[in-house]
């Protein structure tokens, strides 16, 4: 009984053993994604936070989803009512919805997050870019200043400058925004140091490449990346600090909710009306553990 054999021929008429299939053949599929279930299963936390960011973000640009209350209109007859399946977070003391209140001031606290985040990512990157790149006297002055900001507490700092600007919700951004330049400045800086002397820029600097372009289309893209995971990061913090300021009166004028404002106006209540600070308080709670969630995932998968 004879053994098969696989051959093929060659041009000259020789038979030789088939050749064996590329890598590229082998790995047919190992490009398709692959099932994300199992990854968000073994992390319940995680996948919870990204539901939590994601109601929050989605009552910030569309409120009408979750409620069709008016936030500033109130019933005298309900006010200080508990928790109910017709009011699931209570009334106030003017008998407004306090659900509604607290998902409308989801767009005003997140604009104001949003502004300051973007104000530190902004300002900070360009500030640590410059210093890093230039070096030398630049990046002594540049880093200073820095220091400055981050010898006062974040607070104060944000308190003495939305006093000098005074009260609204951009201002309050603006004050926050710069309570947070230094910390990007200093990630940035960091980072373009460790990426200006790598390989592929010292050929771009080797093969004439003007320095400008090299900061833009080198340096820069491959140092954003632990910069976005900081910002990420920054946001939790940036949320509580928007919240603080609102709670002491800076931010947006009453009626319009806010959910510091919402805190704040709970206070005096404590006593007999435990839910006007409790949901308010609850729902900035989750939305800083949920960023904060995601950020550090985020910062895992970077590294």
């Amino acid at each position: 009984m004879s053994r098969r054999t696989d051959v093929t021929s060659r041009p000259d008429g020789a038979a030789g053993a088939a050749p064996a299939p590329s890598p590229a053949a082998a790995t047919v599929g190992a490009g398709r994604p692959r099932p994300r279930l199992g990854y968000w299963l073994r992390r319940p936390g995680l996948a919870l936070s990204v539901l939590v960011v994601a109601a929050v973000l989605t009552a910030a640009f569309l409120p009408e989803l979750f409620t069709s209350r008016d936030p500033l209109a109130g019933v005298p007859a309900e006010k200080l009512r508990g928790p109910s399946l017709e009011h699931p977070f209570g009334t106030d003391q003017l008998g407004r919805d306090l659900f509604a209140r607290t998902v409308h001031g989801a767009s005003l606290s997140l604009r104001a997050t949003s502004l300051a985040v973007a104000l530190g990512l902004v300002a900070g990157s360009a500030m640590g870019l410059l210093a890093g790149a230039l070096g030398g006297l630049v990046d002594d002055v540049l880093m200073r200043c820095a220091d400055v900001l981050l010898a006062i507490p974040a607070l104060l700092l944000s308190l003495a400058i939305v006093t000098a600007l005074g009260f609204g919700t951009t201002r309050v951004a603006i004050a926050v925004g710069v309570t947070s330049v230094a910390g990007f400045a200093r990630v940035m800086r960091a980072e373009v140091l460790r990426v200006r002397g790598t390989v592929y820029v010292e050929a771009a600097h080797a093969a004439g490449a003007r320095r400008h372009s090299v900061l833009l289309r080198h340096v820069l893209p491959n140092a954003a990346g632990p910069v976005l995971v900081f910002a990420a990061v920054e946001f939790g913090a940036v949320v509580l600090a928007v919240s603080a300021l609102s709670f002491l009166g800076y931010g947006a004028e009453p009626p319009t909710p806010e959910w510091g404002s919402l805190v704040s106006e709970g206070r005096d209540y404590l006593a007999g009306a435990w839910w006007l600070t409790t949901f308010p308080g609850l729902t900035i709670a989750a939305t800083v553990l949920a960023a904060n969630r995601i950020a550090r995932a985020w910062e895992g998968e970077e590294r």
